[in-house]
């Protein structure tokens, strides 16, 4: 369940009526790492260990293709969950040793960076011939919406969809986070053994620096996005070899790198 109802007075032109709305759930989630509390994530609950998985990974925490073992250590009636994973300390990343009090929020990924060097992200540039019809994105942001149910019912939620290099749509996922419905996407493939051949993932919002890490950590060479992207998101993408179209919407497009 990724929605409540709620009650509310609602307002149209001086007149009043109550009205019961499907909010989507914003709840924490306890990461500990081999029984140790390492963040807390804030997110709509379902998919945790997807979204599990991508965080790690896009963190340089876990970057193995055997997945881990996971425990839910705790699990409550409004959605906050504690869940415990065990990793071999051999297989813990520089994202672990570098280990720092995290806090993510559903608006801005992880804000717990504490130093301006915590932001950068290593590794070679994308060199990719992967070719892209722009013609395709509305039939692929229609594919996308057919499957973002917590957003028909709420209005409330984002959406992540990732697409292989034929235009062939892999996998959807929604949360009340940008940023976590990526991770939640990314995690799918990883844990199904499905992350090659990525060719593009479209995000229902804005696109800022971290969703473009996150692209380029999982080799994803093109980033489409619904709104805005930030000057960061740019800077980003051209340095790391990434495709970033922004304010895709029915036949217009603003192709950014």
């Amino acid at each position: 369940m990724q929605t409540l109802n709620y009650e509310g007075l609602q307002r149209n032109n001086g007149d009043s009526k109550k009205v019961i709305d499907a909010l989507v759930i914003e709840a924490a989630l306890q990461i500990n790492i081999n029984s140790e509390p390492y963040t807390v994530v804030m997110r709509t609950p379902g998919d945790d260990i997807e979204l599990i998985r991508g965080l790690l990974f896009a963190e340089d925490i876990y970057k193995k293709i055997v997945n881990f073992s996971y425990e839910v250590i705790e699990k409550r009636d409004n959605g906050f969950s504690i869940i415990n994973i065990q990793i071999p300390k051999k297989h813990l990343g520089k994202g672990y040793l570098n280990k720092r009090t995290l806090l993510s929020v559903s608006s801005c990924g992880i804000c717990g960076k504490q130093k301006l060097e915590d932001i950068a992200v290593t590794g070679k540039k994308l060199n990719s011939n992967t070719s892209f019809n722009i013609k395709n994105l509305k039939q692929m942001f229609s594919e996308m919406k057919a499957k973002q149910e917590t957003f028909d019912l709420s209005g409330g939620s984002h959406a992540a969809a990732i697409f292989d290099k034929n235009s062939n749509l892999l996998v959807v996922k929604e949360d009340i986070g940008r940023h976590n419905a990526v991770d939640k996407a990314i995690g799918n493939l990883l844990i199904t053994n499905n992350s090659n051949n990525l060719s593009c993932m479209l995000v229902s919002g804005r696109v800022s620096y971290e969703i473009i890490s996150k692209a380029f950590i999982a080799k994803i060479p093109i980033v489409v996005a619904v709104s805005a992207c930030s000057t960061l998101a740019v800077d980003f993408a051209k340095e790391f070899g990434i495709c970033l179209i922004g304010f895709s919407r029915g036949s217009k497009a603003t192709i950014y790198s």
